[in-house]
């Protein structure tokens, strides 16, 4: 199985001036892993499809929130 975020370890020079980042992190679309659009793929309903930016849940990827790992928040909405 595949996943749509991959890492890669930059150079880290002996004399770089700020501290590193030692693991840097992208996302690659979904539709890099599908070849063509199979005919009949299942599909959101027309307002799940705007919420989620795509009609087809295959091709949907998701943003994760870079400041959830860092505040540890659990994904929830304060009011």
């Amino acid at each position: 199985m595949y996943t749509q975020f991959k890492s890669w370890y930059p150079y880290i020079g002996p004399c770089d001036p700020c501290p590193p980042i030692r693991v840097k992190w992208y996302n690659t679309p979904p539709q890099l892993y599908m070849h063509f659009q199979p005919p009949g793929l299942p599909q959101f309903s027309p307002y799940d499809a705007l919420k989620m930016g795509t009609l087809w849940p295959a091709l949907y990827g998701p943003y994760p929130n870079p400041l959830q790992e860092i505040r540890g928040d659990e994904g929830g909405e304060s009011t």
